[in-house]
């Protein structure tokens, strides 16, 4: 069986889909953070059967974008570590507002034209985790 050490500080982001790590790891930039992080994919789960985790290290915690994350899974889990322990678990939720996660489709929608315009996306409807674009109202949905 593979052993990752523990970190004395830093996040560990848990329960991520199996296969979603470097996905994760893209859109939350943490390629461009000056720091030691591990990915671990498909590690064996007894609630999942199988997922990804990411460890990152040091206090990075303000540089992770916690709504972006709520996007991809609200289902993860961020603890945050300090001497080597779980000081606190943060519970992730559907954001009610994205800015430039998701790109508008809409041929006609003003982000098409004026490209500098951030593509923000607004929360209406949890249930189906429907997204509409403020500017045009095109429906996204991330199933």
């Amino acid at each position: 069986m593979l052993n990752i050490s523990g970190l004395k500080e830093g996040i560990v982001l848990d329960h991520i889909q199996a296969g979603k790590s470097l996905d994760i790891y893209y859109k939350l930039g943490l390629d461009k953070l000056d720091c030691e992080i591990a990915i671990i994919k498909n590690a064996r789960s007894n609630k999942m059967g199988r997922k990804d985790i990411i460890k990152i290290e040091g206090r990075q915690i303000d540089k992770i974008n916690l709504d972006v994350l709520g996007y991809i899974d609200h289902n993860i889990t961020v603890n945050i570590i300090l001497n080597e322990t779980i000081v606190e678990k943060k519970r992730l939720k559907l954001p009610a507002r994205i800015t430039n996660v998701i790109k508008c489709k809409n041929p006609r929608c003003i982000t098409s034209i004026e490209q500098e315009l951030p593509h923000i996306f607004q929360l209406s409807d949890e249930k189906h985790e429907i997204y509409r674009c403020i500017y045009c109202e095109q429906k996204y949905s991330k199933k």
